[in-house]
């Protein structure tokens, strides 16, 4: 699998898009007007504490107060002699925080809609090969590095930088096959950057940010190198020359496979990028076989339903419907990446009689999801037939992030026919009649409302007039809504 990365920047917006074998499969939108908070670190101040949901509101100087749940909380336990986690322990939010207490805390999940940011205390810093967590007394290695002996290697590496009560380290997938002195000098990094946010920490009294992670293109390059990743096109000269140094300087490995694009057709043209975005804003994707998705996202989950739609096989119904489920599983797992859903996804497969049939759909969607990044746990097959699944969110969706609601359905996502619309005027015609005393009456309607009252409707608008006695005139508005009218009494 060869991948490359795209990076788009222009003075309001950076965009980084994660092509595979030619397909867009991440997208990455970071706005100067709203940058994420993910991975911050803050000195916060506890405004109000919950004891019916075990959470504190935190202040950390934003407009909305961040959340704290008592399961991300640690503490220290003197009889273990270690640090843990409230997540499987039942101890009270009033025993663990109070109300006016200063606090350091890190973004977990940026604001939602009308939520505030996620937080936790359980801070973390990552660097290329490491992430150093500075109340862990341990040293840790990534699941997805599975040789035993490297795994050994890089583990005495690490414990040699390992200082008890300073903290400790988590081993990246990316540290496969770092030679010594790389994995030193990101220890030393790390360290020397706490430092560095506790010494801001004694200096600041208010709430503030202590650390911001990095912008957009510098995490990109940081977490997404693989030996996979074959190079990286950046169409902004002076970007390129801050990747340039900063490569330099952290991962010289990376130095060379980036690229300055300068081409005058746009980077994202490439691949086809800007087409496959406008595609990922639709509800309905289509699969190669014929067959369809519906996606609907709302605020409670995400639900996928699968469709033969014009695929009909070649055998058997019952061959047509788990080709079609299949074919599904690798297009759902590439949209939520690409669409960046998370929460509680619920998938409706097309009913499969066959148990093995159903053991083989669930495994090819939980092989198509071991390339995400982000956290994803499936349950299996309900008694509906329904697939449940989450995927960890940590930023907001593509849609939220490129889309608003629409002023004319505000967020239903339909509105009113026309006919429905001319029985609902003609309807407050009667009602100002009877209410008010006007010789006439003056309808403001959109323009295709009034087309219909003059052509369609025209009926029914003469049998109002003889039933109130008194005339009606209709006048197009070209600037409302279909929904929007007026009734003005002259």
């Amino acid at each position: 699998m060869s991948v490359e990365l795209l990076i788009n920047v222009t003075p309001s917006e950076t965009r980084v898009a994660a092509v595979e074998n030619g397909m867009l499969q991440e997208l990455h939108v970071e706005r100067q007007s709203a940058n994420g908070i993910v991975g911050n670190i803050y000195l916060g101040k506890v405004s109000r504490v919950l004891p019916g949901m075990q959470a504190a509101f935190v202040d950390i100087g934003m407009e909305k107060a961040a959340f704290l749940h008592a399961s991300d909380i640690i503490t220290y336990d003197d009889e273990k002699d270690q640090i843990t986690s409230n997540s499987n322990t039942a101890r009270d939010i009033k025993e663990l925080v109070r109300e006016g207490q200063k606090i350091i805390v890190q973004v977990v999940k940026d604001p939602l809609g009308t939520k505030g940011a996620r937080l936790t205390t359980d801070i973390t810093l990552p660097s290329r090969y490491l992430v150093f967590m500075p109340d862990a007394k341990h040293v840790g290695i990534s699941q997805r590095i599975e040789n035993d002996k490297e795994r050994h290697r890089l583990k005495s590496i690490v414990e040699a930088h390992y200082e008890e009560g300073e903290g400790g380290y988590i081993v990246r997938t990316a540290a496969e096959g770092a030679g010594e002195e790389e994995l030193a000098q990101d220890a030393v990094f790390l360290k020397r950057l706490w430092q560095k946010i506790i010494k801001r920490k004694k200096k600041t009294r208010n709430q503030a940010v202590l650390y911001e992670d990095l912008n957009l293109a510098f995490r990109t390059i940081r977490d997404f190198v693989s030996d996979e990743l074959e190079r990286v096109r950046i169409d902004s000269k002076l970007m390129y020359g801050e990747l340039i140094a900063f490569t330099e300087e952290f991962m010289p490995e990376m130095t060379s496979k980036l690229e300055y694009y300068p081409g005058e057709r746009p980077i994202f043209d490439l691949f086809d990028v800007e087409a496959e975005i406008k595609r990922a804003l639709d509800k309905k994707v289509e699969l190669k076989s014929g067959g369809y998705l519906v996606i609907d996202q709302t605020e409670a989950m995400t639900t996928i339903d699968v469709n033969t739609g014009a695929f009909v096989g070649h055998r058997s119904l019952e061959d047509t419907i788990f080709n079609t489920n299949s074919e599904a599983t690798q297009a759902i797992a590439r949209q939520l990446r690409l669409r960046n859903l998370g929460g509680i996804i619920i998938i409706d497969f097309i009913d499969m009689d066959s148990s093995d049939h159903q053991r083989r759909v669930l495994h090819s969607l939980e092989l198509a999801l071991a390339k995400d990044k982000a956290k994803t746990k499936i349950n299996g097959f309900s008694t509906l037939g329904l697939v449940e699944m989450t995927r960890k969110r940590t930023r907001e969706s593509l849609e939220h992030v490129l889309c608003g609601t629409c002023p004319a359905c505000n967020g239903r996502g339909y509105i009113k026919t026309v006919e429905t619309i001319c029985a609902e005027l003609l309807r407050e015609i009667v009602r100002v009649n009877r209410a008010y005393n006007a010789d006439k009456f003056v309808v403001y309607a959109s323009p295709a409302v009034a087309e219909s009252l003059i052509n369609d409707e025209y009926h029914n608008l003469a049998e109002l007039e003889v039933f109130i006695g008194k005339q009606i005139k209709v006048k197009t508005e070209p600037m409302y809504n279909q929904d929007q009218f007026d009734v003005v009494m002259m």
